[in-house]
């Protein structure tokens, strides 16, 4: 499994979003070389830009291989997880199989009902359109919009560097197979019903139509120690529609982390 690696120190892995690679979380950098002492493991998940599908077959095989390669990675070294979207799903998984190596858990706009029928979304809504993005964005308009809530340039700018390369390289046979078996066999909260100690933050979107934000909410009692918030004006693109903020809570839960250490 393909990862960029930066910095050294305390590993925290970082698991990125469905048809997408590492790339759409090197905007967190800034936090980290601000944190500083962390080493920054971002893995590129089966079917993603780097990493061969192989035989996996389904989300939970994506988890289970994600496990096999932090242990390979980190070894018995204490380690922290944040996850993006689908992303979140199997960090929770990790945090839960290998929780006492887990030193905290983040997610951002993260799945915690896999079956889209079943999620408890917003109906889709754009709060404001910016004309200056059709022509920077050009043939990636429309895959821009699919989730854009506030429109901006930087955004837009962002959406480029960060989003379009890894849906760009994904091989997307691969994941119409796993998105065959999206669900794991068991979620994580169930499979380990004892309260997640260990310093959590979920942070959800308002206007997020792909995974909203109620379904992480009903999840709050097992999450002790969890900051959860909701952001107004922020869709599932909630990571550069409201950069400041997030970067924000993800270097407060990173204080958290390194305080309970």
């Amino acid at each position: 499994m393909f990862a960029h690696e930066v910095g050294s120190g305390t590993p925290v892995v970082l698991l990125h979003g469905f048809g997408l690679d590492h790339r759409s979380l090197l905007s967190l950098e800034a936090v980290f070389e601000q944190s500083e002492g962390w080493r920054r493991i971002y893995l590129d998940l089966p079917g993603a830009t780097g990493s061969p599908v192989g035989a996996i077959g389904g989300s939970q095989g994506v988890a289970d291989a994600v496990v096999e390669e932090v242990l390979a990675r980190v070894g018995v070294e204490p380690f922290a997880v944040l996850g993006g979207s689908f992303g979140g799903m199997i960090a929770r998984f990790v945090a839960h199989e290998l929780r006492s190596q887990v030193l905290g858990l983040a997610t951002v706009a993260g799945v915690f009902v896999a079956s889209h029928g079943e999620r408890v979304v917003p109906s889709r809504v754009v709060l404001r359109e910016e004309p200056e993005v059709v022509p920077l964005l050009g043939a990636a308009l429309g895959s821009y919009r699919d989730d854009a809530v506030v429109e901006s340039v930087d955004d837009a700018r962002a959406f480029l560097r960060y989003v379009l390369p890894g849906l760009e390289g994904a091989d997307q046979g691969a994941l119409e197979v796993i998105s065959g078996r999206y669900s794991l066999d068991r979620e994580p909260e169930e499979l380990h019903p004892e309260p997640f100690l260990q310093p959590t933050l979920h942070i959800t979107g308002r206007q997020d139509h792909v995974v909203g934000h109620v379904d992480a909410w009903n999840r709050v009692e097992h999450y002790p120690r969890a900051s959860f918030v909701v952001l107004d004006a922020a869709g599932h693109n909630i990571l550069f529609e409201q950069a400041d903020l997030c970067a924000a809570l993800v270097g407060e839960w990173l204080g958290r982390v390194r305080r309970g250490m």
